[in-house]
């Protein structure tokens, strides 16, 4: 699962600095999407790598969540790391590592909220996938009045620096302690 989410989010980081380095033909605006699909995608099989290791090791008897909700994944994750760790200094450096992916979360959850026809809230990942909800509504991007932008530069520096702590959490809970 490592090598799927490292592919992912690699692919992503890679498609953007390809982006940078030259955009005279505009083709950010259309490989934002597949940039975007693969982060998403590779934060959550790391995620889910990162349970099913610390469910091992914690002789949960789960493995890891089957949906796609991010926020959801990376509590659990979070409660694990809590229930595993008793080093305060340890827990301390996976806060500060771990606050750059909360950060984004939460600012991608207050813009993919949806409403269902019966008041519940939900989270619809597939923004990146398609313009349209699974309800036939559109999607944030298409309801904002000025244009959706995301800052391609800034978006190299949090997700390399994303990329980097999801796969050295999910290296350390399944190699650092293979004898457990």
């Amino acid at each position: 699962m490592i090598v799927l989410a490292d592919g992912f989010m690699s692919s992503a980081l890679l498609l953007t600095k390809q982006v940078l380095m030259d955009n005279s033909d505009k083709k950010a605006d259309s490989l934002i999407y597949p940039i975007l699909f693969n982060t998403n995608h590779g934060i959550e099989v790391y995620l889910k790598a990162i349970s099913w290791s610390l469910n091992i090791l914690t002789n949960t008897g789960k493995e890891f969540r089957t949906n796609h909700n991010l926020n959801d994944l990376l509590q659990d994750v979070k409660s694990l790391v809590y229930s595993f760790e008793c080093d305060k200094e340890k827990i301390k450096v996976f806060e500060a590592r771990i606050e750059p992916l909360d950060n984004y979360i939460k600012e991608l959850y207050s813009k993919i909220e949806n409403v269902k026809p019966n008041g519940k809230k939900f989270y619809s990942i597939d923004f990146s996938r398609y313009s349209l909800t699974i309800q036939g509504e559109p999607q944030f991007y298409i309801n904002e009045f000025d244009n959706v932008v995301v800052d391609m530069e800034n978006f190299v520096k949090v997700f390399n620096q994303i990329h980097k702590s999801l796969d050295g959490f999910a290296s350390h809970f399944l190699y650092d302690y293979e004898d457990h």
